[in-house]
């Protein structure tokens, strides 16, 4: 479980400077596209112009923020620890599922096997949080029961 731990664990890392490196990319050719752009006769849409690229680059460093965070807690999760108590890191085994407590990535597969990448905030993450073994929860109308935790 170990090895599955820590590829999901790249895997998360993987998307999430995936995330930072798209976010540069994009606030770099935005800044690029808002410098080559000339004053023209047209002012108001020079000005336009200029806004819209300044709104794409906010919304842009917003993102890269973000993932930078996500890149940050992820760093402070110890991957290759055993848990008896569901916590951040801590991959969960129910009947409806296995999940790895981290980032909100969704649905990742390994070695063939369906796991979901969720954060300890989301809505089934707080209901997992601090549970042991044999814990049962309703969650959407379905019964879910822990059956594993490393």
């Amino acid at each position: 479980m170990i090895a599955i731990k820590e590829e999901l664990y790249k895997e998360c890392l993987n998307y999430v400077q995936d995330c930072i490196d798209t976010a540069q990319q994009a606030i770099n050719a935005a800044i690029e596209s808002s410098n080559d752009d000339t004053k023209s006769s047209a002012g108001d849409k020079y000005e336009t112009g200029r806004e819209m690229m300044q709104q794409e680059i906010d919304r842009n460093r917003k993102q890269l923020e973000e993932a930078k965070k996500q890149k940050l807690s992820l760093e402070q999760i110890e991957h290759q620890k055993h848990y008896d108590i569901v916590q951040t890191g801590s991959l969960v085994i129910t009947n409806f599922g296995k999940f790895y407590i981290a980032i909100s990535r969704g649905q990742m597969q390994v070695e063939g096997v369906n796991y979901f990448a969720i954060s300890a905030a989301s809505p089934i993450g707080t209901k997992l949080m601090r549970q042991k073994i044999g814990y049962e929860f309703d969650f959407n109308g379905k019964t879910f029961k822990i059956e594993d935790i490393q």
